[in-house]
């Protein structure tokens, strides 16, 4: 493997990180500059005029914001530390004391294959398990972008990683660390039927994967023992579901009523992934993308990395945790487990013989508070999925191939549809996020862009213009487009402000009283600082040929969450947020639907001329 420079590159998963570019640490200035770049076209001139104010003070030459740029540069140069960003991304995922079910997981929707549920699980568990091994050995090629490789240590955090609850800040159960040194070396998956919960061992006595057929007789065995539901109040999976500081005290609860609870805890945290076998006969795409993203709690257990989800008809997808893992390597483990049939997959992994799979119930001691406090769990999650509404588009006829043909970029013609659409709907442009892969860099992970700029809220005024001809709207979109475009590059090149600043403010909550900088600092109460990260529209896509749906919940009590696949062949899109504004998701979506046709035709008249 060569890179574009002719640096000779590994193919061993993990032997490029160490060459990779540290993510750089931008000057104050430069973030700054940014910043007010950012945040302007979302504000009034009043508004615009007190952000600049509080960042002409913000950058003082005796301003604390300095202390925390020079601690922040100290603690980027310590020893094992990695990036400047590494108590940051602990902070921002570990640190949320909110639920994260359906907050903060994902969920992707697999492709079909016609397989019933027990021969679509054999297949999943045995792909899965490949993959492991796979990385184990490191035979996954490290992925490439651009010629340059990308980090591949989100790899390690697929299998046997579990977030562990917290009163003040969650901790992750990982492989690969200073208390579980090298890959996970267990051998059991849990598998959830009906509320219920079963250790079952994937890998045999021999250290291989069990047979095809000896997987199915385990699951066989499993199913039938979880024939009939769960009784009230005994699904401890609905805690997961909890705030983050009350599932931690629930969590001890258990731990305290004995033994066999912490052995139990034990047994599924230190599972290779979980299995969820659901009742559920999805009646089409939207029903399917509910139950993996907030589906039966009872059936899961929201804290694991991965969790494989197979409704009664076959249809499948997972559910992912987010404080290790980000979209992307989702997708790559994605396309490994559909890129094969179970027999390859099985022969791959080097499957054998060793009789049927051991299994056993996991179960747990519960007095009537943790009964209780099981059924409060399940309701309170129930009425939250309740008051959450969602919505899948399939946008027949445009794709990413066609976005091409119309000489544009896919996802920044995605992005400015979501702008003209959320202009119609609500009458206002409205801040708006999007993820961006930064894996080019030594443990990177995702940068935070905004996507409305000077140009974005001119093309969406030009197209509702009656006086703009084609010729004047075509331009403004290609104004936009092009602005799009570089923000991206310069995110993923690390040229962003908003995680800079945010990371500067949490320096000063972690230690602003040993760095002497305990008074409030005035950027972070700005109108710019506060409007531009309020989000109307969060969004995210993935890019992978196996998944039909990809998406998340809303960010705040007015957020639209956009999550979207946008490939050759398909323009998929899910749509969340809370039922109290959902009139406006609905709306959004049927004038997402007239700006595609709207901007695809206005871009074909001029390639066709």
């Amino acid at each position: 493997m060569t890179a574009n420079d002719g640096e000779q590159l590994s193919n061993r998963t993990f032997d490029n990180e160490d060459r990779l570019p540290r993510v750089p640490l931008p000057t104050l200035e430069d973030s700054c500059a940014r910043f007010i770049e950012w945040c302007a076209p979302l504000l009034t001139v009043d508004e615009l005029a007190a952000t600049e104010s509080a960042v002409a003070s913000f950058l003082k030459a005796d301003s604390p914001a300095r202390t925390l740029q020079a601690a922040l540069q100290e603690y980027g140069a310590t020893p094992g530390v990695h990036s400047w960003l590494d108590e940051f991304w602990r902070s921002r995922y570990l640190g949320r004391r909110d639920r994260i079910a359906l907050n903060a997981n994902f969920f992707f929707l697999f492709q079909p294959t016609g397989e019933g549920q027990l021969e679509r699980a054999v297949g999943l568990i045995a792909g899965a398990v490949g993959y492991k091994l796979k990385i184990d050995d490191e035979r996954v090629a490290p992925r490439l972008q651009r010629g340059r490789p990308l980090s591949m240590l989100q790899d390690k955090y697929l299998f046997s990683s579990t977030r562990i609850p917290g009163t003040v800040i969650d901790s992750s159960r990982n492989p690969y660390s200073d208390d579980w040194p090298g890959p996970s070396q267990e051998r059991h998956i849990v598998v959830f039927r009906r509320g219920h919960m079963f250790r079952l061992d994937v890998i045999g006595p021999s250290g291989r994967l069990h047979t095809l057929d000896e997987l199915a007789s385990g699951l066989s065995a499993i199913m039938a023992a979880g024939a009939v539901p769960d009784e009230p109040g005994t699904s401890v999976g609905h805690l997961t579901t909890k705030a983050r500081a009350e599932w931690a005290a629930s969590r001890q609860a258990l731990r305290d009523l004995g033994p066999a609870n912490a052995d139990a805890l034990d047994v599924i945290e230190r599972a290779l992934f979980c299995l969820c076998l659901d009742d559920l006969d999805p009646k089409d795409d939207l029903a399917a993308s509910d139950g993996l993203l907030h589906g039966d709690s009872g059936n899961r257990w929201y804290d694991k990395a991965l969790s494989l989800i197979v409704f009664a008809d076959g249809t499948a997808g997972l559910n992912g945790e987010h404080c290790n893992l980000d979209g992307t390597t989702m997708v790559d483990l994605t396309d490994a487990l559909l890129a094969a049939s179970s027999a390859e997959h099985a022969e791959q992994a080097g499957a054998a013989a060793q009789g049927d799979p051991v299994w056993a119930p996991i179960t747990f001691v519960l007095d009537d508070a943790l009964r209780a406090d099981v059924q409060a769990a399940a309701k309170s999650f129930a009425d939250y999925a309740a008051n959450t509404a969602s919505a899948t588009l399939a946008i027949e006829g445009f794709t990413a191939t066609r976005a091409k043909q119309l000489k544009t970029s896919p996802d920044a013609f995605a992005q400015m549809a979501f702008q003209l659409a959320h202009k119609r709907a609500k009458g206002h442009v409205g801040a708006t996020y999007e993820s961006i892969s930064t894996r080019t860099f030594h443990h990177g992970r995702t940068e935070a862009m905004r996507v409305v700029t000077p140009e974005v809220v001119r093309f969406v005024e030009t197209m509702d213009n009656p006086d703009a001809d084609a010729a004047t709207r075509r331009a403004v979109f290609r104004a936009a487009t092009d602005k799009h475009v570089t923000r991206v590059r310069e995110c993923q090149a690390g040229d962003a402000p908003e995680q800079h600043l945010w990371a500067l403010q949490m320096i000063q909550l972690r230690r602003g009283a040993q760095l002497g900088v305990t008074e409030p600092l005035d950027l972070y109460q700005t109108p710019g600082w506060l409007i531009m990260r309020d989000d109307c529209l969060s969004t995210s896509a993935t890019s992978s040929p196996n998944v039909q749906f990809f998406g998340f919940g809303s960010t705040s009590a007015k957020c639209i969450g956009v999550g979207y696949v946008l490939m050759p062949d398909r323009f998929n899109i899910y749509l969340s947020t809370p039922r109290a504004v959902s009139e406006q998701m609905y709306v959004f979506a049927d004038k997402l639907r007239e700006a595609i046709v709207e901007l695809e035709d206005l871009l074909a008249e001029e390639t066709a001329a």
